[in-house]
């Protein structure tokens, strides 16, 4: 049992953590070279593909002299800080990946920090050696200095540098020698990977993930920390709340290659799958029949940002989903909370409403964005930020944002970020970019991309971390500018359209359904404007000249998922159906919203 290595990958977004476990699964013969096969192998969800980031954490693992090597890949982004907790539970040591121009960054440095408490040893992987003007030297030195600010012990700053290209399949000692393979790397993580502790005694295994299977229903992984498991055994499930069940183990898994195995038994210090528990949770201890002993749970952040969703009540709700009653929503939520750890829910005072509370906006929009796909009609609210209470004072959440932008519209990007109470702490300039460091409020945070890729071209490489608590900073300037707002139901015409578009900019396309109280555009003065985007031309017998010229619209503002939640103003919603994202106002008529704007100034 000691030829196992429990390894987890941490990286920042974009620096090629799925592509170099491609490139381990490859060196352990799980497909050949010329074999076709997906372009990547571990981001097999459709949103992650799309953007081509890691959401959810899975496990593969390889055979390679000898030795299992099971590899646990991890998000990257601080948003889904209930995902990395877990999976560092599973490991025995971790592969720090950076890349060898832009050296460690942000969000590697979150999930560092979880690995380096938990005692986890390093091996560092530069990669990318083969991009021009790259500096994979000063990524090393950055590593260990980062690793000097996170505390990190003698030991773990002792750690193994392996150089390559994962894209071009090769790692070896220095950066300027390419080898032909990643055997290097591998060797590395046999021999400077601690082997698993073998513990004896009665089985103990921490709950750390959940998988679903439509034929076996939930299937709990993890890792087991002392003893051995058999199949058919008959064991106590420690709920974290301390209660005890009696349950009995139908089938043992364990991961091989891409998939998993049935095996008859399972011992300590490798990952495995059970199949036929009931009712159990992430943080429950699987443990012996007769003494159950049950291991610390684990501690998850607390959620930062909330959400408002509710049943769509639109005049065209119904017509592109397959779940639309509150009761399809409710159960939808509650099977999320079951895998989905930094996530609450709780009840709305009225029927079809509830609040949903997450790490973050893109946390909320990747569940918005799976339920619509899944055929999912819903609304939801303006992101909140959640404060707290501490000592006696009125406290909100605090992130760190860093930006990376061309040097010319640094200026920029400064200006934009302290009208949102973003303190800089540091600037540096390299290779024609400068990096800028803020501290700024979570709420200083919603909006921020889209204005910031506006005012650099779309050049701004933007992260941030949630990084604590801190007093109220004062209020923050939103968007100013009003809406366009639809007078009623109808299709939109290119003469009424083009008639108003000295009026602002428009989300919409001629020939589109709208309905009353639907915004359809953005004002270009404060206020919101009521408008008839359904008038048409009145055809007469007579002709005159110049009366009958093309129209030249400017094309509409298309939004994205995540746009359209920074968008909206307190008192609009989002629409959400499996084929469109629409904006509303949350009371859809005009004179009822203005008895409610009369009411809120006469208090």
């Amino acid at each position: 049992m000691t030829n196992i290595r429990n390894i987890a990958i941490i990286a920042h977004v974009d620096h090629g953590k799925t592509t170099l476990v491609d490139k381990m699964l490859l060196a352990g013969k799980l497909f050949r070279e010329n074999e076709q096969h997906d372009d990547l192998y571990m981001d097999n969800n459709d949103l992650e593909r799309e953007r081509g980031i890691t959401i959810l954490s899975k496990n593969v693992s390889i055979n390679y002299k000898d030795t299992k090597i099971n590899i646990i890949d991890t998000p990257g982004h601080a948003d889904f800080g209930g995902e990395v907790e877990r999976v560092l539970n599973m490991a025995d040591g971790v592969l720090l990946l950076v890349d060898a121009f832009e050296g460690p960054m942000p969000q590697t440095r979150f999930v560092l920090q979880k690995a380096l408490e938990l005692g986890l040893k390093p091996i560092v992987v530069v990669n990318k050696v083969d991009k021009p003007n790259c500096t994979p030297e000063a990524a090393q030195e950055a590593v260990f200095d980062l690793m000097c600010n996170l505390d990190a012990t003698d030991e773990q700053l002792d750690f193994q540098t392996v150089y390559g290209s994962a894209k071009n399949n090769w790692m070896g000692p220095d950066w300027k020698t390419p080898t032909d393979n990643i055997n290097y790397l591998l060797d590395a993580i046999i021999e400077h990977i601690p082997a698993p502790k073998i513990k004896e005694g009665t089985p103990q295994m921490l709950i750390t993930t959940l998988d679903y299977s439509s034929y076996v229903g939930r299937i709990a992984v993890g890792r087991i920390a002392r003893g051995e498991l058999k199949s058919g055994q008959k064991i106590s499930l420690v709920k974290r709340d301390g209660r005890i069940e009696k349950q009995t183990i139908k089938e043992l898994h364990t991961f091989e290659g891409l998939g998993r195995k049935k095996v008859e038994s399972v011992g300590c210090g490798d990952l495995c799958a059970i199949i036929g528990l009931d009712d159990f949770e992430i943080g429950d201890t699987v443990t012996d029949f007769e003494n159950p002993e049950a291991l610390p749970p684990i501690t998850v952040d607390e959620p930062t940002m909330s959400m408002t969703f509710a049943i769509n009540d639109s005049p065209f709700f119904g017509k592109e989903g397959k779940f639309v009653t509150s009761r399809h929503i409710h159960e939808r939520l509650i099977k999320e909370l079951d895998k989905n750890l930094a996530l609450r829910v709780k009840k709305g005072e009225e029927d079809g409403k509830w609040t949903v509370y997450g790490r973050g906006v893109l946390h909320l929009s990747v569940l918005i964005e799976t339920m619509r796909r899944e055929g999912y009609e819903l609304q939801v609210g303006q992101p909140q930020v959640i404060y707290k209470e501490i000592d006696g004072k009125r406290c909100e959440p605090i992130e760190q944002l860093s930006v990376s932008v061309p040097d010319e519209v640094s200026g920029k990007v400064i200006e934009l970020v302290s009208v949102r109470k973003g303190e800089l702490l540091s600037m540096q300039s390299k290779n024609d970019r400068t990096f800028l460091e803020f501290n700024i409020p979570s709420r200083g945070i919603i909006g921020l991309r889209t204005n910031l890729l506006t005012a650099t071209a779309g050049e701004a490489v933007i992260s941030h971390r949630f990084i604590g608590f801190e007093p109220y900073k004062g209020d923050i300037e939103r968007r100013n500018n009003g809406s366009i707002i639809a007078m009623e139901t109808g299709t939109a015409y290119a003469y009424a359209l083009n008639k108003l578009q000295d009026r602002g900019r428009f989300f919409i396309s001629p020939q589109e359904e709208v309905y009353a109280g639907q915004v359809v555009g953005e004002h270009c003065k404060e206020g919101d404007l009521v408008v008839n985007v359904t008038k048409s031309k009145k055809l007469t017998n007579m002709r005159a000249s110049g009366s009958d010229d093309k129209v030249a619209l400017a094309p509409p503002i298309i939004f994205s998922l995540e746009e359209a939640l920074e968008y909206i103003k307190g008192d609009e919603y989002v629409e959400i159906t499996p084929q469109s994202i629409r904006l509303r106002k949350i009371v859809l008529d005009e004179q009822e919203r203005k008895k409610l704007r009369n009411a809120v100034k006469a208090e």
